[in-house]
């Protein structure tokens, strides 16, 4: 077996993690895949696998081995794909990560959309509430909420989205509307923790001044907090896109709007700039427009000005 297929192998099963389906991904017998990373191994003269009776995990150098072979297949991939022609072509598959919501509310459609128009690309969406690796992972495209750090990825803002505070019309006419932040303690809250609960709010334009927050109540979800205030049970804090619909049919209505912290940009980042391959060119080509039209992403500045 030659080093590129080794290499191949390798990817295969650090994304399966097993030896008998990265096999099968390769189109080789677990026996062949075996063989293909104990060369690998004794080539490198380090082990890339801990190996147990159910599952195989990477070592910590194998973790550190698997974004540079998938940096250099994907080279080896855009230079094929350059002397080919497919490099004008969109083909293949395309793996997208973005925020739970968002994606069931907004990537899935368009996603949906894009595939009609390019019957040659297959697709995977991946939606997770932390940033992504887009290197180390695998992935071409992310969707972001929130400032971006320095870095070497590529990053075409869609819009920006409000932290905000709701609750439906029934439960304000009950509790009444909180007219400062520390009037927030009288009233019921539903927190989201996907571990540690919130025990603040932050609040402010620069987000500097945080308020105490006494839960009754904490979700891992945000539809499930969502729906709890749109029953009318309690006030819940979530990002303005995952209640757009509910404000506008009147649902749900925010409060506080004036101690709101500023909005936060979102945008579609990838890894290869100008020279990304043409499924991931045309997905931002098809994508941009459409995202940037949607009125969750929209600022009050754009609204007026019709754009």
């Amino acid at each position: 077996m030659d080093r590129l297929q080794a290499l191949t192998v390798f990817v295969a099963v650090a994304e399966a993690e097993s030896f008998a389906q990265g096999a099968r991904l390769s189109g080789l017998s677990a026996p062949s895949a075996t063989r293909a990373i104990n060369t690998l191994e004794s080539h490198l003269g380090a082990r890339l696998f801990t190996r147990s009776t159910r599952r195989v995990r990477l070592t910590e150098a194998g973790r550190t081995y698997l974004g540079e072979v998938r940096e250099i297949l994907a080279q080896l991939q855009a230079a094929d794909d350059a002397a080919s022609g497919a490099a004008n072509t969109p083909v293949g598959r395309l793996r997208i990560t973005c925020p739970q919501e968002f994606g069931r509310l907004h990537v899935t459609p368009l996603l949906t959309d894009f595939l009609d128009h390019y019957p040659q690309v297959e697709a995977e969406l991946m939606m997770l509430d932390r940033i992504v690796n887009l290197v180390e992972e695998g992935f071409d495209i992310a969707v972001r909420i929130g400032h971006l750090p320095d870095s070497e990825l590529t990053a075409v803002r869609i819009g920006q989205v409000r932290r905000v505070i709701c609750g439906s019309p029934d439960y304000l006419d009950r509790w009444g509307p909180p007219r400062t932040p520390g009037e927030l303690a009288r009233h019921r809250l539903v927190t989201l923790a996907a571990g540690v609960p919130a025990r603040e709010w932050h609040l402010g334009a620069d987000a500097s001044r945080g308020v105490s927050v006494a839960s009754r109540l904490t979700v891992s979800s945000v539809a499930a907090a969502i729906d709890i205030a749109r029953r009318g049970w309690g006030l819940c804090r979530v990002l303005s896109y995952q209640v757009g619909p509910d404000l506008d049919a009147g649902a749900l209505q925010t409060v506080l709007e004036e101690h709101e912290p500023a909005p936060l940009p979102v945008n579609l980042v990838h890894v290869e700039g100008r020279r990304a391959a043409a499924k991931v060119r045309a997905f931002i080509d098809f994508a941009v427009p459409r995202l940037r039209a949607l009125e969750v992403l929209r600022s009050e500045g754009d609204a007026e000005r019709g754009e």
